[in-house]
């Protein structure tokens, strides 16, 4: 089944564009809806990139066919976004790039990162969805106009499941156990506070751990991928029995899109999951065989502080509300995505020496 979107966004502001899912999404709406104008906002930490959003920038920038913005800073800084939101920054066409919808991807987003120092993860996650939902409500007080925010957000705000425990649904209470999950925790309970209080038309989205082309090799797929090709040892937490729920990054903005254009205000929170579930060990086996790379490069290192054991996700209200349900198997997935890094070695090269950085730290 595929909905007739209700909600007819013609401008959008993603923030955190740069990065992994943020930079896949804005692929996905060039590929998928016509017209939509896009405005990416990112402060282009260590894991925004905009190499992988070049051919993005020649077709549809300044000197494409001119549906594409990127604008260079924070979404903590208030007058920036508000800025953004009333269209100011782009004069001599001020009404069209008044964007009608805020998909909200800008984030810290690493676990391992968060427990080395939890301070920017805070002032990020919370404090700049503070700082957008502040601007957004202003905005609309000034301009009212059918609106959305799509605040990302993840699994991990759930906690941790046991191996026979039902999966993630959205009723589920919320018991973040990292110092990640915890500040991702604190923006959703902001989210629903402005919708509560001011009436703000936002929804959270929470998926599961995405996976796909451009993906910063700090994370387990990437970072195993590109350990193995280069013959190094594959460092795997504890005894690699933690479960995730595995999530294609093109379904992941299909289901964003999906939430976006046809998303019921009173479900506040729509489950995203790709029904794969898998061991790390698993994904890490599955890896090296279809690399032809020998199981002996695994070595088993010291568990993460507060290793949640399990996640999964029941996505049952996307499917069965929106119509929404994941293109991509596991096998087909991980197949495209190691030949995407097979194939584009120059680029993990050029970012893989902050991404080993600190999980050498964390691993050693």
């Amino acid at each position: 089944m595929i909905m007739e979107p209700s909600f007819h966004p013609s401008t959008v502001l993603v923030t955190g564009g740069a990065g992994f899912i943020g930079g896949n999404l804005i692929r996905w709406m060039f590929d998928r809806v016509p017209g939509i104008r896009i405005i990416n906002l990112d402060l282009l930490t260590y894991a925004g990139n905009l190499e992988s959003l070049s051919d993005v920038e020649t077709q549809f920038g300044p000197r494409g066919d001119g549906h594409y913005r990127f604008v260079h800073g924070d979404i903590r800084d208030g007058a920036l976004v508000s800025t953004l939101l009333g269209g100011d920054a782009h004069a001599t066409d001020r009404d069209e790039w008044r964007p009608d919808a805020v998909l909200h991807l800008a984030a810290e987003s690493h676990v391992d990162r968060s427990i080395m120092g939890a301070e920017a993860f805070v002032s990020t996650n919370v404090q700049g969805t503070l700082s957008l939902l502040t601007a957004v409500q202003r905005e609309l007080e000034l301009r009212p106009r059918p609106f959305r925010f799509i605040n990302v957000s993840t699994d991990e705000v759930y906690g941790s499941l046991g191996p026979l425990d039902a999966a993630f649904t959205e009723q589920h209470p919320l018991r973040p156990n990292s110092p990640y999950s915890a500040s991702k925790a604190g923006a959703d309970c902001l989210v629903r506070a402005y919708t509560e209080t001011f009436g703000l038309p936002c929804l959270t989205t929470r998926c599961s751990n995405n996976y796909g082309p451009y993906q910063f090799p700090e994370k387990l797929i990437p970072l195993m991928i590109t350990k193995a090709l280069r013959d190094e040892q594959l460092p795997v937490y504890g005894d690699g029995g933690n479960v995730r729920d595995w999530l294609h990054v093109r379904d992941h903005a299909s289901a964003i899109w999906r939430v976006c254009t046809n998303g019921v205000l009173s479900d506040e929170v729509y489950n995203i999951g790709g029904s794969s579930e898998r061991t790390n060990l698993a994904i890490v086996r599955i890896l090296l065989a279809a690399l032809g790379k020998p199981e002996s490069l695994i070595t088993y290192v010291r568990d993460r502080l507060g290793h949640d054991q399990r996640y999964a996700i029941d996505a049952s209200r996307m499917v069965e509300r929106l119509g929404w349900s994941p293109e991509y198997t596991l096998e087909r997935g991980l197949q495209e995505t190691l030949t995407w890094y097979v194939e584009n070695v120059a680029w993990w090269e050029r970012v893989r020496t902050e991404a080993y950085r600190a999980t050498n730290a964390l691993y050693s």
